[in-house]
């Protein structure tokens, strides 16, 4: 069995296009001084062609819809009437 390397990130702070490319620059969630808010501080960029982000698009949308048929996420219907 092959090892693969995991890599944790508590969310994505910004999504570009530069260069051609799309860059996803994830962050860690980082301690402050007691009883203030971490502060997310960059920790990762993953860069992929156009073709790949919407492939990787697609990926998370079928999952999003399974997530969702399982009953563990709900769809926002305000969310939707604002567009």
């Amino acid at each position: 069995m092959e090892i693969k390397k995991e890599i944790f990130a508590d969310g994505i702070g910004q999504i570009h296009f530069a260069g051609g490319m799309v860059r996803f620059d994830f962050v860690t969630l980082q301690p402050e001084e007691d009883g203030k808010a971490p502060v997310p501080q960059a920790s990762m960029r993953v860069i992929m062609p156009p073709q790949g982000f919407l492939s990787a698009y697609n990926s998370m949308q079928q999952l999003i819809d399974k997530l969702v048929e399982a009953g563990l996420l709900q769809k926002n219907e305000a969310a939707k009437e604002d567009k």
